[in-house]
Order: structure tokens, then C-alpha cells, then sequence
């Protein structure tokens, strides 16, 4: 098993023009004639955060910390994921990483991913799958942006569309570039289009959200496509950034509701539009608006826990106690470490959960989450807008694996996860 021989540290900048922190790690495999072996990464960074995610800390202070404590550390032990992100956890000893900082911690633990996948001259997936079979997620690709992505323009934080119809990956792409340019054309033609958001996703004006359902609905059938049938709507609410005083606040309808009102405007959502899927619909503490909420409408559509579960398998299974959910987020950087946010990803396996690895709003180059999505089997992948290189960096890498495995000749799961029952 390789070892390592340096961990090193650098502050970069994301999609944001903000600072965050970059891990590099070399390793050597056994034998003298062994080749040296480097893999990078960087830590992501959101804007809509829940209570429980991992702290982040100055970037600086990251940086510095990386380059002594966790250098020193982590020098010449053997490169086991499990191992690695153990000492992580340990040298760090706080419940939230607040001390060494999430953002360290998960630059640093993909970091050794990916050099180990390095070392064995294999791409990130490969080294993760191992023998298994793979194939490719179904993205989830924001046309419209919201909530703390676009400054609260629409209270709404993403509206996402899935190509339900689709044989692959790439063919999935491909339908959204024409639903996004269609979106686009809707806008301009209404004078209400203002720009891009922070995921790549289009910055609106629209006199409501339910607006935005009807707009994005007709983007889909624009681009040639059958809305449901075709192509499905998903949504983030992130509703714990609209929870205040005990009441939901929805500013572009000028309305404040009760975890009931909420319910009931969600659920005439999905009577009237094509919605596949919906993401954090209550707040993160709002376990039995949650769970009441999975128990009418889970039967039928996709109902995602983010801040409600912030990629914690502890936190997954308590909401599988209460009948909250029936997906959840995977983000490698809310947690700290891959090993965590693998343990989620089997909590959710043994569950009966869906599962979508995801990106942050403040994103960069680094693509390591496309081949986690891959490698670990994960259903579905969620980065973003379909604009901005961080995110089309992703889908890019997205097909490239799919054209390594075969293209369209692998089994793709579109249709088997979102056949909404009909009646």
C-alpha cells in the first residue's frame, strides 16, 4: 500500500472570487522503483448551510493548519481512506471539525482519494468502484435560481428540471441545453431576465414562484419536450431560509404560512405541475411537517433531505424513525470526510432511500464529486446550472466516464426513478 510522502496546503479561489483551501498530497507506492503519485482537491463552500454541517474556518488559518499539524500527522502512514479520515477526525476532536475546520478536512481527506486513485493509475470512480458495476447518475440541473443564490429573488431556491425521458447521461444534457435555452428566450421576450445566479442557473423576475413553475413548465414544452413524461420539474425550497417567528415568510408572494398552509400550497404544486422531486420543503428542525408531508405526498415524488440531514447517517436514520424523507444529500464538506459521507450513503442504501451527490454554490474546477457519484453508484448528481465552467466542468467530466463505460450501451436509471404513478 502506498504512503505518504507530503501533505501540502494553498489557498485558491472559488466560483465566488472567495478564498478557500486546495490539499495536495503525494504518496509512493511499495518498491523502490514505485512512482510518486499526486492527487488534489478542493473544498467547496454553500451559501444555504444547515445548523449541522461541518465549521468551516478562516482560510488562512486552514491553509496553516494543514501545513503543520495535519502534515506532521499524516506523513508516512499508509494510504487508507478509512484510516486517513479516522486520524482527521481525531487530530481535529471537536464534534463540528470547528478546530482544524471542515473545509480542511475535506480538501485533505479527497485529496488522498485522489492520489490513491493516482497511485493505482486509475481514475477516481474506478479506484472506488473496485470490481463492482457501475453507471451513470441522472443530474439534476437548475434552470432558475433563488433564495441565498440569487439574493432572494425568488423565494424558491432552485428550480431544477430532470430529463426523466432520457437514455443517458449525455442525452441528458444535451435535452437540457435545449430546455435551458428555451428558459432563457421566455425571459428575454419578458424582459426578466437579470442575469446569472451563484449555481449557473438563469436570475429571474417573476411576480410569484408559483410563476416560475408555470414559465419553467413552458420552457420544457418549447424545447419539444412532454413535461412529466419527458422531462420533470425538481425543486429546492431550503425552507429553513424562510423560517421566522414560527412561520414560513415567502417575500415575492407577500404571504407568511404555517407548516399546514405550506403543505397544502406544495401539494397543489404537484397537482399542477410536472414535479418529480422536492428538496428540503420544511425547516431543518421541522421534523413532523416533514414527516407528515412524506406521508402524502412521498408515494409519489422524491422528497430530499438537506440541512434536515446535512450528510449525516446518524441524522438519516432518526428521520427514517419518524417517516421523514425518502432521499437524501450527499455533500462530502458537510460532514468533513469521504469515510462520513460514505456511511450515509450505506445509511441510506440500508433504509430504502434515494440518494443525490451534490456540489455547493461556491464551486471550482475540482470534479471529484462526479466520480464519487459514480464510483460509490449513487443514483443521481446535482451541481448546479447549466452555465459557469465550475458546473459544466462536472457535466463535462459526466461524459467522458459515460463514454469510457460504453455510452448508451450502459443501463441508466432516468425512467425506473421518477415514474410518477398515474390516477
Amino acid at each position: 500500500m502506498a504512503k505518504i510522502l507530503e501533505v501540502l496546503a494553498r489557498s485558491v479561489w472559488d466560483s465566488r472570487g472567495r478564498p478557500t483551501v486546495e490539499a495536495q498530497v503525494a504518496v509512493k507506492g511499495a518498491g523502490r522503483s514505485a512512482a510518486t503519485a499526486v492527487g488534489r482537491a478542493i473544498a467547496p463552500a454553500g451559501a444555504s448551510t444547515g445548523s449541522g454541517e461541518a465549521k468551516c474556518i478562516d482560510v488562512r488559518q486552514a491553509v496553516h493548519l494543514i501545513n503543520t499539524e495535519v502534515r506532521s500527522s499524516l506523513t508516512g502512514k499508509k494510504l487508507d481512506q478509512e484510516s486517513i479520515d479516522r486520524s482527521l477526525i481525531a487530530l481535529d476532536g471537536t464534534p463540528d471539525k470547528s478546530r482544524l475546520g471542515g473545509n480542511a478536512i475535506v480538501a485533505v481527506s479527497l485529496a488522498c482519494a485522489q492520489a490513491a486513485a493516482a497511485a493505482a493509475k486509475k481514475p477516481l470512480w474506478k479506484h472506488l468502484a473496485g470490481e463492482r458495476p457501475v453507471a451513470m447518475p441522472v443530474p439534476q440541473i437548475q434552470i432558475f435560481g433563488g433564495g441565498a443564490h440569487a439574493r432572494g429573488r425568488m423565494d424558491v431556491q432552485d428550480l431544477m428540471i430532470i430529463c426523466t425521458g432520457a437514455g443517458s447521461f449525455t442525452e441528458s444534457l444535451a435535452w437540457t441545453a435545449e430546455v435551458y435555452r428555451a428558459a432563457g428566450a421566455r425571459l428575454a421576450k419578458r424582459n426578466a431576465l437579470y442575469g446569472v445566479a451563484d449555481e449557473g442557473g438563469y436570475w429571474p423576475a417573476f411576480k410569484s414562484n408559483e410563476e416560475a413553475l408555470a414559465e419553467l413548465t413552458g420552457a420544457i414544452s418549447d424545447a419539444g419536450f412532454e413535461p412529466g413524461a419527458d422531462v420533470g420539474i425538481a425543486l429546492d425550497i431550503a425552507a429553513t431560509q424562510l423560517w421566522r417567528g414560527g412561520r414560513y415568510h415567502l417575500a415575492l408572494d407577500k404571504r407568511d404560512l404555517s407548516a399546514e398552509q405550506l403543505h397544502a400550497m406544495l401539494l397543489g404544486w404537484i397537482e399542477r405541475y410536472p414535479i418529480v422531486s422536492i428538496e428540503d420543503p420544511f425547516a431543518e428542525h421541522d421534523a413532523e411537517a416533514m414527516a407528515s408531508f412524506t406521508r402524502t405526498a412521498g408515494g409519489r415524488i422524491q422528497i430530499v433531505g438537506d440541512d434536515f440531514f446535512v450528510t449525516d447517517w446518524k441524522k438519516l436514520q432518526q428521520g427514517k424513525a419518524r417517516g421523514a424523507c425518502n432521499a437524501v444529500l450527499l455533500k462530502p464538506n458537510q460532514v468533513g470526510t469521504l469515510t462520513e459521507t460514505l456511511a450515509c450513503w450505506r445509511a441510506a442504501q440500508e433504509a430504502g432511500y434515494g440518494a443525490i451527490v451534490s456540489a455547493r454554490s461556491g464551486e471550482t474546477e475540482d470534479v471529484s464529486v462526479v466520480h464519487l457519484a459514480v464510483g460509490w453508484g449513487v443514483p443521481q448528481l446535482k451541481v448546479g446550472g447549466f452555465s459557469r465552467s465550475e458546473r459544466m466542468a462536472k457535466w463535462n467530466e459526466g461524459i467522458r466516464i459515460e463514454e469510457s463505460l460504453g455510452g448508451n450501451k450502459l443501463p441508466y436509471p432516468a425512467r425506473r426513478l421518477f415514474q410518477r404513478p398515474t390516477g
